[in-house]
């Protein structure tokens, strides 16, 4: 039986440039050599990485919030979800750190959902999306939100209304849909107690325990 999984290979490249430096991202060209020993030019972005959070509380309500979108001019609903701003930043600490800023929430329980390549053909970006269960309100002040965030709403939805938005084609978010769809084949398997622990290792953007 053949062996279903994705493994690391680098083509040769033989020139690169930065043609766009951007504040968290930047765009590269590579011109890289194919296996018929032709050049061909590739370009992309490189992205930091991010982690998002998939927080489903004793109801089986998922945290959710709707944020607008400026490049597909859309107001989208989400999970919890930032950038890993440090390299080689632990990506648990920074999606702790993310439903605290973006929902006010803690966990206690955390688990490894799934690690995907949002758009491997014109991306770099690596996501790691956790599950997050036995959440309480965390303690202190609210974060401070501004631009896009400041007109974010923040609500619990049933697990099942996600499912049905997901295949009935309303919601569109990257890490909403692979996060909720994950934890439904999760459940209908070998039981979400046997996710991969939250320092689980991650081989797309290595960090220190």
């Amino acid at each position: 039986m053949r062996q279903v999984q994705d493994t690391p290979e680098e083509w040769r490249v033989v020139a690169t440039t930065t043609p766009f430096q951007g504040n968290k991202t930047s765009v590269r060209t590579d011109d890289v050599v194919m296996p018929d020993g032709s050049v061909h030019r590739r370009d992309y972005q490189v992205h930091p990485g991010s982690v998002a959070v998939l927080a489903l509380d004793e109801q089986d309500r998922v945290v959710v919030l709707r944020q607008y979108r400026h490049p597909v001019r859309q107001k989208l609903w989400e999970i919890p979800a930032g950038l890993l701003d440090v390299p080689g930043e632990n990506p648990l600490h920074a999606a702790q750190r993310e439903l605290y800023e973006e929902a006010h929430v803690k966990a206690e329980d955390w688990r490894v959902l799934t690690d995907v390549y949002t758009t491997p053909g014109g991306c770099d970006e690596a996501v790691r999306i956790f599950l997050a269960r036995d959440l309480a309100e965390a303690e202190g002040e609210r974060f401070e939100v501004s631009e896009e965030e400041a007109d974010m709403e923040l609500a619990r939805v049933p697990l099942p209304d996600l499912v049905r938005g997901v295949l009935a084609g309303e919601l569109h978010n990257n890490c909403l849909v692979v996060g909720v769809l994950s934890l439904m084949a999760a459940r209908a398997g070998e039981g979400l107690d046997a996710l991969r622990p939250a320092d689980a290792p991650w081989p797309a953007r290595p960090f220190e325990a």
